[in-house]
């Protein structure tokens, strides 16, 4: 059965100009997990998460392990052996029947799957029954040698909130080529997914927001279509020379003026971004990488 987009997919997709691409392309959704998916699971060491609150925020999360903590049982289920960091919004909305979205990288190759479903075991091992399954071009992924950090050791992280960013998370935003996105909308379900770009591309408008341009990617827009319905979305900001961890929450919207487009090198449009929360967590992953080799995308 063809994939079907929902209404705020397809209203993206008609004011970008690229409903007939979009259409083309909705052959690469899967109802199921391909096997080259399923083979491609147990050898990464991590993987982002959309889940959402009671309240109505969307998080984004990391999950880690060693390869292999990732694996698909079979074609309609991901097993996700380990549990969230202690303290992290995920563990509370991890329930059987709530929503949530995978985005499985690895870094080093620039391979990526997305895949969104329900939660049907919340206890370790979280089982994810799919609804759908996709993998992405490698466009605008800075290439890492990700590596377990040889001081890595099993601790709950000191988990520092607030409303705002301080200057030093203002400061490490803006050096940032890499950071991870939860969306969602009230029927399809939650979406986890990639944005990457030269240092700098996240703009820091103060301790209450951020933007960033959108580059031309797969014409789906299943992101920026969620956030046609609803604006609530989750970031995420790692540091792999430390492992320090940056959640944020908030409420995104799409500004399509063509002249702020235009200032920004490679945009078509702009996301704007209202911080609600955030989440700080040192050393809270024990993945290491150090240099990035740029995307050969990058504007």
């Amino acid at each position: 059965m063809p994939h079907v987009f929902h209404e705020g997919e397809r209203a993206v997709q008609d004011r970008a100009g690229v409903a007939a691409t979009a259409a083309r392309v909705a052959g690469s959704i899967h109802p199921d997990i391909p096997a080259r998916a399923r083979s491609f699971l147990p050898g990464q060491s991590f993987a982002v998460l959309a889940s959402r609150g009671p309240d109505g925020d969307v998080w984004a999360s990391l999950v880690h392990g060693s390869p292999g903590f990732l694996s698909a049982p079979d074609a309609h289920t991901i097993a996700i052996d380990t549990a969230p960091v202690a303290g992290d919004p995920l563990g509370a909305n991890l329930a059987p029947g709530a929503p949530l979205g995978a985005l499985v990288i690895d870094l080093a190759t620039r391979h990526r799957m997305r895949a969104n479903g329900h939660v049907t075991r919340a206890a370790s091992p979280i089982r994810m029954a799919v609804t759908e399954v996709f993998a992405n071009c490698p466009k605008y992924i800075q290439r890492r040698e990700i590596v377990l950090a040889a001081d890595a050791a099993s601790r709950d992280p000191v988990v520092r909130e607030a409303a705002t960013l301080s200057t030093a998370q203002q400061e490490r935003i803006a050096r940032a080529d890499t950071f991870f996105v939860a969306s969602g909308h009230g029927e399809a379900g939650l979406d986890a997914s990639h944005r990457g770009g030269a240092p700098g591309f996240v703009e820091v408008l103060g301790p209450h927001g951020l933007a960033w341009p959108d580059y031309a990617g797969n014409a789906m827009f299943q992101t920026l279509g969620n956030l046609a319905s609803d604006p609530h979305a989750g970031l995420v900001f790692v540091d792999f020379a430390t492992g320090d961890v940056l959640q944020l929450s908030g409420r995104a919207r799409v500004d399509w003026d063509p002249r702020r487009a235009a200032r920004l090198a490679g945009a078509e449009r702009v996301v704007d971004f209202a911080i609600d929360r955030v989440r700080a967590m040192p050393g809270a992953l024990p993945l290491r990488a150090h240099g990035a080799e740029p995307s050969p995308f990058n504007p």
